[in-house]
């Protein structure tokens, strides 16, 4: 019960992983407009990875999305494809798990064969945690390293040069998502050991001769006694016996 438990909630916890990473991705609050030294503005701009949008004082929003690939820097590229390799290996973790859980039964599957999906499922899912945490991180890193140039050239008169940006929303729940991810797949890794079998677990060697079974019998001691019984050859004649059962060997003088 403990096992369908902890496989059954791995797969709760790391679907809400999963939707919540393809919801990080898809947002477009990245990114926010630092609003502290100009609270009141006509403009208020946010980005994401797909565009950037710009909203007015009267409610209207126009985005546009980012119409080249190479003009982009090559770790905003980098945060792309990390993005999207955790949703395609989430997404596949889910596919896999489904038919992994020990409380449905497809066919004539074996326990050991859902072991390894189980176990496959959340390997899958703990990459692609991983994947969403250093995504969400590594623009995190971006935005500070430019929130703090922004922030030099203002205190060296330079104020129109270029606008601060600081988190969105977007970056919170790529985290929190990531790390949801993260422990279902643990949790399924975990639920996998319970699924294997036991006899499997502990496998008998068993020794066979290779040559015909031999028996040896125990019994009492009975002491040296020769072998009376000769095998018959070729030309092998046996002694004549007497009237009394007994045989008569010929003597020498026979030969002669």
């Amino acid at each position: 019960m403990s096992t369908t438990l902890c496989q059954v909630m791995g797969f709760l916890v790391a679907s809400l992983g999963v939707v919540g990473t393809i919801m990080a991705t898809a947002m477009d609050t990245w990114s926010t407009q630092d609003l502290y030294d100009n609270p009141v503005t006509a403009v208020f701009q946010y980005q994401g990875l797909w565009r950037s949008c710009v909203r007015q004082s009267s409610g209207f929003t126009e985005c546009r999305p980012y119409f080249t690939i190479l003009g982009l820097p090559a770790m905003f590229q980098a945060v792309r494809a990390l993005m999207v390799v955790g949703i395609v290996l989430g997404i596949l973790g889910l596919l896999v798990c489904v038919f992994a859980l020990k409380c449905i039964r497809i066919g004539t599957v074996e326990d050991s064969a859902k072991a390894n999906m189980t176990l496959t499922s959340g390997i899958m899912f703990i990459v692609a945690g991983l994947c969403a945490i250093t995504g969400v991180s590594v623009f995190a890193n971006m935005l500070v390293t430019n929130f703090w140039m922004s922030t030099t050239n203002m205190y060296q008169g330079m104020q129109n040069v270029q606008n601060r940006y600081t988190f969105g929303s977007a970056l919170f729940v790529g985290w929190v998502a990531g790390g949801l991810a993260l422990v279902g797949g643990i949790m399924m890794c975990l639920a996998c050991r319970g699924l294997i079998p036991e006899e499997s677990r502990y496998k008998a060697v068993s020794y066979n001769a290779s040559g015909r079974n031999i028996s040896y019998r125990t019994g009492p001691y009975k002491g040296y006694e020769p072998d009376t019984k000769t095998r018959k050859g070729p030309g092998y004649e046996e002694a004549p016996r007497s009237e009394d059962g007994r045989r008569s060997y010929p003597s020498k003088y026979d030969y002669v």
